[in-house]
């Protein structure tokens, strides 16, 4: 009997929602840290004395409420998987239903049979693809019966795994769908994550070095004069929010530096409309197909509604006139072109 790996890896999906906890511990140490023990207290001043402190902790919560608001848009929204009986639409249907459908729901409009040419030149929008396996058609830019293409363990998705797993009906995902179906919220998130931990990291910079010379000061000969009372005082005033707020700093900028290098690659990929996987994939001396130029690809991914572009949401208008949004249809070089 064929073992069923996703049957024996469906247990492990819960686990991943342990660092949904593990974000939301984070985001409340920083919270305490930042707004509760360094920069609120600095409010009751008042006068001029305030204004720094009220901008800052202003900005920390609209920061905040933008990565909350993008954080658990990612986790709760259905990545999205390919309609069992998904197949191209032939020439001959293409043409009966030009007037009447726009987005069909289970059928992709790969109407023109050519190729992408290695020598560079579009050749026309390229064919769907086949999948020898499960014996049915693929989307473009779909990964089939792929065990796991990738885990994003902060999100508690991956991609081929879990959507197996919640569709028993079909055994393969569809990457592209995933990516144009959550992929602003995937911007979004580590963007507004990134301004929040460097935000953190300034703010708490200045009592962060306070924090190690008043160490210094206190490790001295002079230390062993003072009475034990006084001495357990320094310890705890040392060992409690002083040292909380230099243990956040540190998670901060370790989170900072890391999705600084994350941000420079996704908006790269966002400019050149790729995804993770096609990074490997594509051929650097042709024309990537799928790349529209930079204006046209960060609209397929965060819509034309510029006010919007800021939010995890889509105006109708782009939902409704944009097939990459779907998933199943995605438009190319040789469309933009024509």
């Amino acid at each position: 009997m064929e073992l069923n790996m996703f049957k024996l890896c469906s247990g492990l999906k819960s686990l991943g929602y342990l660092m949904i906890l593990l974000v939301l511990a984070i985001i409340s140490v920083s919270y305490y840290a930042v707004v509760i023990v360094t920069w609120g207290p600095q409010l009751l001043h008042g006068g001029l004395q305030s204004l720094l402190p009220f901008a800052i902790i202003a900005v920390f919560h609209v920061l905040l409420i933008m990565l909350t608001w993008s954080y658990f848009m990612v986790v709760v929204r259905d990545p999205g998987f390919v309609p069992e009986n998904w197949r191209p639409v032939s020439n001959e249907e293409n043409l009966e239903a030009n007037n009447s459908l726009t987005l069909p729901e289970y059928a992709s409009p790969e109407t023109r049979d050519s190729t992408w040419s290695p020598s560079g030149r579009t050749e026309g929008r390229p064919t769907a693809g086949y999948c020898a396996r499960c014996q049915s058609s693929k989307p473009p830019r779909c990964h089939h019966c792929s065990v796991k293409d990738a885990y994003l363990k902060w999100i508690t998705i991956a991609y081929g795994l879990s959507i197996v797993l919640e569709h028993k009906t079909t055994d393969f995902s569809n990457f592209g769908s995933t990516r144009e179906k959550i992929g602003k919220e995937e911007e979004d998130t580590p963007l507004y994550t990134f301004l929040e931990t460097v935000l953190d990291t300034v703010v708490l910079l200045p009592n962060f070095i306070k924090f190690f010379k008043d160490a210094r000061n206190h490790s001295g000969p002079q230390e062993t004069l003072l009475s034990p009372s006084f001495q357990l005082c320094l310890a705890t005033e040392l060992t409690t929010e002083r040292v909380l707020g230099s243990c956040t700093i540190v998670i901060n900028l370790a989170f900072a530096l890391s999705l600084l290098c994350f941000v420079i690659m996704h908006t790269s990929l966002l400019l050149s409309n790729t995804t993770t996987i096609e990074v490997y994939e594509k051929k650097r001396a042709v024309r990537w197909k799928y790349d529209l130029g930079r204006k046209k690809n960060f609209e397929q991914v965060f819509g034309k509604k510029k006010f919007l572009w800021f939010f995890p949401m889509y105006a109708k208008e782009d939902l409704e006139n944009s097939p990459a949004l779907q998933g199943l249809d995605f438009p190319t070089s040789s469309d933009v072109e024509a």
